[in-house]
């Protein structure tokens, strides 16, 4: 080359890349190569000439939607939407158990109004792990919109069981990802990340769009000597934290406990002391039907012990079933025997493993408890132990059991008594391991009651995260996040729907409230005949109540009500008065205010009129 070209050569400009991006060694292009998938400098038609090019602009990053219409203020009922542009896809779809309050009522589910409403945007749901709180309600969204479902192997083979009992296996979508795996949906990359719980295969995942990357993590805890083997993927964390993270999720129900949550060996270690506690008497254990790992460690101690394993509970043998054909739950034949037949083996030789541990009104333990199990009656050579915490809410009905399995005369052990359980979530040190280690421009704590929810975020502000950089929602608020901001962006519509036997969504507050009156203080029944077309009262009224008084002993009152209700009645005819559902009205008002004078009560007021022609 003469000095001339050498020259030339040396005055041509460099292309200018963005800025904090590095300059890339490129090829010429080859013939019809796409030009959106060249360097600039090839973007405008082959090598630049000495004018400087004008830059395009790259297109600004849409935002990426948020939508909880679950899991936040409350534990259970988990439900996350997430949508960018045409696209959007569904983490988790579980479930909550009734309140004491909820009378009649089975499970509670998040309202599907919104996804009903952007069916057709719709590309998957993707499950973290196979609890009921994740994946409860799955089979009555299936029912609305038959959708793909992702999950890994134990998940699926859980959420298969519960589809075959709606009748909707055979046209499920089920999808079975390994973690380590991604899934394309739209314009979602979902990756599957393993972490530790109290359930095997618990996943959380690393969701891309245009917007940036976001972290779920899902229901989780550091293990680092878990029963199945496998510690959470903190390496594949931390690299997502290195290549940046634009919002996090994550765990909030133990952000009140400092410290580490403990191993789950640990309870594997107190079975083995308590069974030697136990000597001679049968034990009983109640654990929560989907702990796995509990349940192995007990079988494996058993079987050291000599004894055999019987199981009650419907739930408990499902996931005993599914744990057994996956791999998942080893447990020799030889040891583990039906039900039907503990009566042929003496007290030292069975372990009873049962579900009822959070006091469940029809659970197989509260049943023994209240003598009214079929095929187990407690007795004094009884050696119960409750392996599980109770859930807020659920001392007092976990506390009435205890008090009942020892006026049986059974010794019970329960609680953090002989360290019987370790939680499968998060205590404050990994919460903050997890958001040093994934470091996100923003955070939002879910997961957990109100309580949770602060707590975890002052515990990212101890970490670092500037404080306007937290954002604590509550269900049907919508978050909008771009790579400079995140703010909510209105309300989408999100509750409970009630579930009653078959009944989705028929029972709504206004039923429950009229439980709540019935149960509290009665109803009173007053039925009249009145003549269709004068409206002149021709028979009774008569006066029947349910829940209020003691008839017998309460004629005079009930003679009271009669005579109000009949004076009522003549008034309104004296009035001409024909409208049934005013007379209803002036008839419950009269009525209402003579039984409260009377007894302070307020019971329901249920007026029946008889058309006589």
């Amino acid at each position: 080359m003469n000095a001339l070209s050498k020259q030339s050569h040396k005055q041509q400009p460099k292309p200018n890349y963005a800025a904090g991006s590095k300059p890339t060694k490129y090829k010429r292009p080859k013939k019809n190569q796409p030009a959106q998938s060249l360097p600039f400098h090839y973007q405008t038609g082959g090598r630049q000439t000495g004018r400087r090019q004008k830059q395009r602009r790259a297109p600004k990053a849409r935002p990426l939607r948020i939508s909880f219409l679950g899991g936040i203020n409350e534990v259970g009922k988990n439900m996350t939407v997430f949508e960018y542009e045409n696209d959007m896809i569904i983490v988790d779809s579980g479930l909550a158990f009734p309140d004491e309050d909820m009378l009649g009522i089975d499970l509670v589910i998040p309202d599907f109004t919104y996804i009903k409403e952007n069916a057709d945007k719709l590309r998957g749901v993707v499950i973290t792990h196979g609890h009921e709180d994740h994946i409860g309600s799955l089979a009555y969204l299936l029912k609305e919109i038959n959708v793909p479902v992702y999950a890994t192997r134990l998940t699926v083979g859980l959420i298969k069981g519960k589809l075959e009992e709606h009748k909707l296996l055979s046209s499920a979508r089920l999808n079975e990802v390994s973690p380590g795996e991604h899934v394309t949906l739209g314009g979602f990359d979902v990756e599957f990340i393993h972490v530790n719980h109290s359930i095997p295969d618990a996943v959380g995942f690393a969701i891309r769009c245009g917007a940036g990357t976001v972290i779920h993590t899902g229901d989780f805890k550091i293990d680092a000597t878990p029963i199945d083997g496998g510690m959470i993927d903190l390496a594949r964390f931390g690299q997502l934290g290195r290549e940046g993270v634009l919002c996090m999720l994550a765990d909030s129900t133990n952000a009140e406990r400092p410290g580490f949550t403990q191993s789950e060996r640990k309870v594997g270690e107190s079975f083995e002391r308590l069974f030697k506690n136990a000597g001679d008497r049968r034990i009983i254990i109640a654990t929560f039907a989907s702990n796995i790992h509990r349940v192995q460690q007990i079988i494996d101690v058993a079987q050291k012990e000599g004894r055999k394993v019987a199981l009650s509970g419907r739930s408990l043998e499902n996931v005993v079933a599914v744990g057994r054909e996956l791999g998942y739950l080893k447990v020799p034949d030889e040891v583990l025997i039906p039900l039907d037949l503990i009566h042929r083996y003496t007290p030292k030789e069975l372990v009873l493993i049962t579900t009822g541990s959070q006091g469940e009104p029809m659970s197989a333990l509260t049943r023994m408890a209240l003598s009214d199990h079929r095929k187990v009656m407690i007795t004094p050579n009884d050696y119960v132990i409750i392996s599980a915490t109770p859930i807020p809410g659920n001392e007092k009905t976990v506390g009435r059991v205890v008090n009942e399995l020892m006026k049986l005369g059974a010794e019970v052990v329960y609680e953090r008594m002989y360290e019987v359980h370790v939680s499968g979530h998060a205590c404050q040190e990994e919460l903050k391991l997890m958001l040093a280690l994934i470091r996100p421009k923003f955070f939002i704590p879910v997961h957990g009651e109100q309580k949770h929810l602060q707590k975890h975020a002052a515990l990212a502000r101890a970490v670092g995260m500037e404080p306007q950089n937290i954002l604590i929602v509550d269900n049907g608020v919508q978050v909008e996040l771009t790579p400079d901001k995140l703010k909510k962006n209105g309300s989408v519509p999100a509750g409970q729907v009630f579930v009653d036997g078959s009944g989705v969504g028929d029972v709504g507050s206004v039923v429950i409230r009229d439980r709540k009156h019935l149960a509290e203080d009665g109803i009173i029944i007053i039925a009249a005949g009145i003549d269709h077309t004068t409206g002149y009262l021709t028979s009774g009224p008569d006066v029947v109540t349910r829940g209020f008084v003691y008839v017998k002993e309460s004629e005079d009152l009930i003679d009271e009500v009669k005579r109000t209700a009949e004076k009522t009645l003549i008034k309104c005819y004296d009035r001409n008065i024909r409208e049934y559902s005013a007379i209803k009205n002036r008839l419950r008002d009269d009525v209402s205010r003579l039984v409260y004078e009377r007894t302070k009560r307020s019971p329901m007021i249920l007026p029946l009129f008889l058309e006589i022609d």
